[in-house]
């Protein structure tokens, strides 16, 4: 990535570029990420195909003003902090159905981000309602972030069980993985009858007070902890609610049945 479009990302996520990678510029940029750049499964749904290469993925959620899902996000998301001096590995997780039970290998990707004091981060800007902070990766006890309490716990075979308010969210493993690695992975969410991906559409975004979701139709919007829900009526108003609470310019309505 070079410089113009390090500073071409950090204008999409309303970030200044910091002096170091240290720990506080890791989380305003989390953070950043996180208000600017939507959860979004739409590319399946508009017959868009998922092309897990860097260059792809900066015209995606850069040039495009688009989102993704996980792959995309923190794919993008790690080269931007890479190219900005941070040590950065990508790793691979299962993650929990309602049943308790881990998904497929390579169900989701998150990041190992290393500061320049030498601590380590769990990053993860492509999992919905998540962290909104970096998690401390060597931290076993309880870690208080705006988005609920996290703790990370070792597994009996070496990986970490990432816990969200008592309940497992994802295993993770702590190999370095490459881009590609992910591909079957994607590959299993844009095509399976058994994701859930293909089965939903979702488009949702951290906002200053809460925040926002359009799933189909079904608009809700979340300030303070007050839910307030908006059923849209056509499929003129859906296009302009992407565009207004997320940025997202599309020229159809995303619809199940239709994937890339």
């Amino acid at each position: 990535m070079h410089s113009g479009q390090i500073d071409s990302y950090l204008r999409r996520i309303g970030a200044d570029r910091p002096a170091a990678p240290t720990a506080q510029a890791l989380r305003d940029l989390h953070l950043a990420h996180l208000r600017r750049v939507p959860f979004e499964n739409l590319s399946l749904h508009i017959g868009e195909e998922i092309d897990l290469t860097e260059k792809a993925l900066l015209a995606k959620v850069v040039d495009a003003r688009r989102g993704g899902f996980c792959y995309e996000l923190n794919g993008a998301f790690g080269a931007l902090l890479g190219a900005l001096g941070f040590d950065v590995a990508l790793v691979q997780a299962r993650v929990y159905d309602d049943a308790g039970q881990p998904g497929i290998p390579y169900d989701h990707m998150a990041l190992r981000v290393r500061t320049d004091d030498g601590r380590d981060w769990l990053a993860d800007v492509g999992f919905g309602t998540h962290s909104h902070l970096p998690l401390a990766f060597g931290d076993r006890g309880e870690q208080s972030d705006p988005g609920g309490v996290f703790r990370l716990h070792d597994t009996p075979e070496g990986d970490l069980r990432v816990v969200k308010d008592g309940r497992p969210q994802y295993v993770l493993e702590t190999r370095p993985r490459e881009l590609a690695d992910f591909r079957v992975g994607a590959w299993y969410h844009r095509t399976s009858p058994a994701s859930h991906f293909t089965r939903s559409l979702v488009c949702s975004l951290l906002t200053d007070d809460g925040r926002v979701t359009l799933s189909g139709r079904k608009l809700t919007r979340t300030v303070d902890g007050e839910r307030q829900v908006t059923e849209l009526a056509s499929t003129a108003q859906v296009l302009a609610a992407y565009e207004r609470h997320f940025g997202v310019r599309l020229d159809r309505e995303p619809t199940l049945g239709e994937t890339g």
